[in-house]
């Protein structure tokens, strides 16, 4: 590793990944949904959207079913 670096002849760019990253999305939650998740958040240290993203991913990878009965 160098001492120094000359940063004058560095150049960034964006990750040419992030678009395959995630996907922004729009969804409408119940209040207490939300505050349960933010609660959550808070003692774990982490944003409460992460959290419910996390969720969901688990829901999905291990094809977890809803099982709803209309009365």
């Amino acid at each position: 590793m160098r001492a120094q670096y000359e940063l004058s002849k560095l150049y960034g760019r964006r990750n040419p990944y992030i678009k395959c990253l995630k996907q922004p999305v729009t969804i409408r939650l119940d209040k207490n949904t939300v505050a349960y998740f933010k609660e959550l958040s808070d003692k774990v240290g982490m944003p409460y959207q992460n959290l419910i993203n996390l969720y969901l991913r688990d829901c999905a990878f291990t094809h977890k079913r809803l099982h709803l009965k209309w009365s």
